[in-house]
Order: C-alpha cells, then sequence, then structure tokens
C-alpha cells in the first residue's frame, strides 16, 4: 500500500529543504517507497480532521492502511524498520544507528531550534542582544563534540543510516548562521548528505511545492 504523508501548502521555509516532511520524503527515496503528499493550509493544521492525526496540529504525518503515525523521528524510525537500505542487519551496529537518531533529535537539534527563537521570536526584547552569544555558544559546544567524534569518517557509524539522515537534516538548519563553517568535517559531512540522489529528489518534490512547477530529473 502507498503511503501518504502530509506537508505544508505553503511552506515557511520556502522550499529550502527544512520543513520536517523533507526528512520523511528523503527516508522514503532511500528505500524506493514511492508515497503519496497530501497538502495542507495552517488554518486545516489546526482542524479536528488534522488534529485526530497529529494532536499538536503540525507536519507530517503518516498513514499507511490502518496506521497513522506523527512526529518525524517516529515515521522515518519506522520506515527504516521495514525497509532495507536505512538500518544496518548487524543487530549491535543497528542500535549504533537508532542511537544517532535519537542523538540528532534530543541531543544536536534542541539548541539550533532555540537559535531559532532567539532570533525569530525575542529578537525584538531587550534581553535578546545578551542571550544571543549563550545560545550560540551551546550549539558550538554540541558542533564541537559531533566533529571530534566524526572525524575524518563519511559517516557516523560505518554506513549511511538513518542516523545520519535524521543528522543531516538537523545540521541542513544552520545553514542561515556561519557556525556550522566553523567546523570543515561536518560541512563536508552535510555535503555529502545533499549529494545522496535520494536527498536531490526529495529536495526537488518539496520544491516544487513552492514554486509549482514539477521535480526534473
Amino acid at each position: 500500500m502507498t503511503p501518504t504523508i502530509t506537508a505544508f501548502e505553503q511552506s515557511p521555509d520556502r522550499g529550502k529543504g527544512l520543513a520536517r516532511d523533507m526528512r520523511v520524503r528523503w527516508a522514503l527515496e532511500e528505500v524506493g517507497q514511492p508515497y503519496e503528499v497530501r497538502l495542507v493550509s495552517f488554518s486545516a493544521m489546526k482542524e479536528p480532521a488534522h488534529r485526530a492525526l497529529q494532536p499538536f496540529g503540525q507536519i507530517p504525518t503518516y498513514e499507511e492502511g490502518d496506521l497513522a503515525l506523527f512526529e518525524s523521528g517516529a515515521i522515518v524510525f519506522h520506515i527504516a524498520e521495514h525497509h532495507a537500505g536505512l538500518l544496518p542487519d548487524d543487530e549491535n551496529a543497528r542500535a549504533r544507528a537508532i542511537a544517532w537518531m535519537f542523538a540528532a533529535l534530543n541531543t544536536v537539534e534542541p539548541p539550533i531550534l532555540d537559535l531559532y527563537t532567539a532570533k525569530l521570536l525575542e529578537g525584538d526584547k531587550p534581553w535578546s542582544e545578551q542571550r544571543l552569544p549563550l545560545v550560540e555558544d551551546r550549539i558550538r559546544d554540541r558542533l564541537g563534540e559531533l566533529s571530534a567524534r566524526l572525524g575524518d569518517a563519511d559517516w557516523l557509524d560505518g554506513a549511511f543510516s538513518a542516523g545520519d539522515l535524521l543528522m543531516v537534516a538537523v545540521l541542513l538548519r544552520l545553514n542561515a548562521s556561519c557556525l556550522l563553517d566553523e567546523y570543515p568535517n561536518l560541512l563536508a559531512y552535510v555535503a555529502r548528505g545533499e549529494a545522496r540522489p535520494a536527498f536531490k529528489r526529495a529536495f526537488d518534490a518539496q520544491l516544487a511545492v513552492f514554486t509549482g512547477k514539477p521535480p526534473t530529473g
């Protein structure tokens, strides 16, 4: 059965690949699973029909038969568990890849999202100028630790996995800042993720929603 995911009808990121449906699109493209997309307006996201799928009124959601899921990390995990290509066969390597999925969303992403809050929602506060450097330093702490762990490896733990997919997706949120420029190996790591054919297909599909033009290739 072909799964259906939801995405923004008008994405706030203007098709830059930062909306969280991108993570799900990328995972589906990596495993070669066709999917359908239902576009949802901001008003419809708050209606009971959508909240029945996503209680917090967000995207993406994932529907396949009787199964309905929300939260991009949970959806990517489900895809990785049911299709070959995103989790290793070796039991220990599989567990480590799952640990990196959690690390991307629970350890690395929160301070990055805090930067968005500090700039977009709190930028007009009298204390914003003092707070912003503290937020950036917390991000540097995480990036430094991640950079040290990655070293000169291509991926976090051997072959590309769902852990890398989510980590790259999280790090892409720093494109609007210069913080990632301080860590050349992380810049190269993100570039490797973006160079994957599955990423390009997912990115083009999401961009097409914003431009109104069908994906090329």
